[in-house]
């Protein structure tokens, strides 16, 4: 089950998640059901709600026990036991069903239309009986007073089929050259007909006579029209005695009174596509109208939408089950779906559980998605010029930064930076222009044009990861780091500064494993007697305190830079204040530089610097007190110890150079 919220309506969709085959043995489906957590979750509302290919039309019995579903490949009928949750039966039939009836209240008596001219009529154990219609069929309906069934298609005759008699009767003659759909109403019986002009013509079975015609094409603007036709009518249904909805080809619905010429509402689904489904709910006063794409849900009087349904498939069938706030969808995929929607009404009496469980699931915990809200750090928000909003409403603390209307965020950004857009159009236009007009002279460089260093590094890496780093540039997930330039690295920040001599180290220590990796050739040397002693201090003099002591140095240089360059830009903030002093009070012209230098002397050197001496004479006599400064250890006093020390190991270790192997003999 999925659960989405659209204009603060919660949906739920009750055939979205995986199902389990049937020829899968019970412990199986136990095993899969222990690992796979969206399975646990699903809800099989009825038990094989699917087609082998694609549905294409929904009914509920007037009695609300069965539902039945056409579809294809092959085209069949399926039927379900509300009561039972379960398929009661599967008929294959011939050709593809365009639409069908249930005319009676349960399941035995069903009329379906098909592609092939052929009208079949079913029972409860099968095909009744059938027969052909002189024109292609679009749509069928029955009026229970008289027994007749109307079929309407490609022709401007309306087909009457009298059940009772079960022969033709004369049809009814329309002004339209095809009709598209047709209704009957269960008050009055007045039957209405769509057709592919953009009119409507009412006809009264009584007298079998045309009672009225309304043009509704002439309520739709101009700048609709495709091809210079009029919009034709797709659909209609009846709103009790006296209102009735009209849909079109072009994504208008019409909302009428058939007493007046001129529509009560017009409602656009702006997606020029043809209304395919209208229904009205009985207790709300809302509209049920489905395209291809969406199933919109809206206010009758007001033209308001309420909500809204949206599949990653086609939408085929529309079936509401009348009083409560279930909705069925055929679509152009094997699974139909089910949509609850609580706020429309409760679930049916056969799935009252679906209430018990929306409510569990509305009063458990769930995270908070702030959809119209920017997450933004302190040093932005201080970018932004923001910062004095803090400790109001409009920022929401969360974890290191603040959340912040969209809104507002992008009238600050817009005011902070005003030629970001334009920047931004510049840009798009450049790689365009660079796309269509390539460079006559082709390089062949794998590297991309962003971080280009970082790439080359990755790709000098060898073995399995030089795969891996290769795979790493083609990742979607990292793609943007060498393809965005808002993810260059600045290596002017003091981040990198900082850095950028520990990454230097590494990469040399990289080389030389590289170079001692590489096979190198064979000198011949004098022989002459090696101390493992002496390697070993040679190596520890030479390398542990000249290059391992290389990038120690490196980070507090740059260290120091930085914080020089702090100190001017500090000392030239001051500087812009202006102050007036007197000239007996005028402040003396010591720079910090120069101050920071006596800082680090010794203190024996700014005394004599100042003047003072460096001894002290006691009061008891010629008592005299001198103060030396310890200065750092340089690196040559520290190489002459270790020097000093392995000349008096030397003397003291005993030399093996002189020992030889010697095979033992054979015993």
């Amino acid at each position: 089950m999925q659960v989405s919220e659209v204009d603060n309506v919660k949906i739920y969709n009750l055939s979205a998640g995986k199902s389990l085959p049937d020829w899968l043995s019970e412990r199986k489906k136990r095993a899969i059901l222990k690992k796979n957590v969206d399975l646990r979750r699903r809800i099989e509302l009825v038990q094989e709600f699917d087609m082998p290919g694609v549905s294409t039309s929904l009914r509920v019995s007037k009695d609300g026990q069965y539902i039945m579903a056409t579809g294809i490949y092959k085209p069949r009928v399926k039927c379900f036991d509300v009561n039972n949750l379960s398929l009661k039966f599967e008929r294959c039939l011939d050709s593809e069903v365009v639409t069908f009836e249930i005319l009676s209240d349960d399941y035995t008596k069903m009329v379906f239309l098909q592609c092939d001219r052929y009208v079949e009529f079913h029972v409860g154990h099968g095909r009744h009986y059938r027969l052909r219609v002189p024109r292609f069929g679009r749509d069928i309906a029955y009026h229970k007073p008289s027994c007749d069934l109307f079929v309407v298609g490609a022709s401007s005759e309306v087909y009457r089929l009298n059940l009772e008699l079960g022969q033709f009767l004369a049809p009814y003659v329309t002004k339209a050259s095809e009709i598209n759909c047709c209704s009957v109403s269960e008050d009055h019986g007045l039957l209405i007909l769509g057709t592919e002009g953009g009119h409507v013509e009412a006809w009264d079975p009584r007298t079998k006579s045309r009672q009225g015609i309304l043009d509704c094409a002439l309520h739709c603007t101009e700048s609709e029209y495709k091809n210079d036709s009029l919009p034709a009518i797709t659909t209609l249904k009846f709103d009790g005695p006296l209102r009735m909805g009209v849909g079109t080809s072009t994504g208008h619905i019409l909302l009428y009174d058939i007493r007046s010429s001129k529509p009560l509402l017009v409602k656009d689904h702006m997606n020029e596509v043809p209304i395919r489904k209208l229904e009205f709910h009985k207790q709300m006063d809302y509209v049920y109208s489905m395209d291809a794409s969406v199933v919109k849900i809206w206010n009758k009087n007001t033209g308001k939408q309420y909500t809204s349904i949206e599949s990653s498939v086609d939408f085929n069938d529309l079936c509401v089950i009348p009083n409560t706030g279930l909705t069925m969808m055929a679509v152009e995929d094997q699974k139909m779906q089910i949509y609850y929607i609580p706020s429309l009404g409760p679930a049916p009496r056969w799935c009252a559980f679906l209430d018990n469980l929306t409510e569990e699931l509305e009063s458990s915990a769930s995270m908070t998605v702030y959809d119209d809200y920017k997450f933004i750090t302190k040093q932005e928000l201080e970018s932004l010029g923001l910062d004095h909003l803090l400790g109001t409403n409009l920022l929401r603390a969360y974890m290191h930064g603040y959340f912040v209307d969209v809104r507002l965020y992008k009238r600050a950004k817009s005011i902070a930076d005003p030629f970001a857009f334009d920047e931004y159009k510049k840009r798009k236009i450049r790689e365009k222009i660079e796309l269509e007009r390539p460079s006559r002279l082709r390089v062949d460089d794998n590297l991309p044009k962003v971080n280009r260093d970082l790439a080359s590094k990755l790709m000098d890496d060898g073995g399995k990861k030089k795969k891996e780093s290769a795979n790493l540039l083609k990742d979607d997930r990292f793609k943007a780091l060498f393809e965005n330039p808002d993810f260059e690295v600045d290596k002017s920040a003091e981040e990198y500064r900082l850095l950028n001599p520990v990454l230097s180290r590494l990469d040399k220590s990289k080389i030389k494993a590289r170079k001692e990796a590489e096979p190198e050739t064979m000198e011949i040397e004098e022989a002459e007697e090696k101390d493992s002693d002496a390697e070993l201090y040679a190596s520890s003099v030479d390398e542990s305190s000249d290059e391992d002591r290389s990038w120690v140095k490196e980070v507090k240089k740059q260290h120091k830079m930085i914080r020089h360059k702090k100190q001017d830009v500090e000392e030239q903030e001051s500087d812009n204040h202006e102050q007036v002093y007197e000239f007996s009070k005028a402040p003396k012209s010591n720079n910090i530089k120069s101050i920071t230098k006596v800082s680090k002397a010794s203190l024996g050197d700014r005394l004599q610097k100042e003047g003072f001496s460096t001894t002290v004479t006691g009061t008891g006599g010629n008592r005299e007190m001198k103060f030396y400064m310890k200065g750092k250890k340089s690196e040559s006093d520290s190489r002459k110890k270790m020097q000093k020390h392995y000349q008096e190991r030397k003397q003291i270790v005993r030399r093996t150079g002189f020992l030889s192997k010697k095979r033992l003999p054979k015993m």
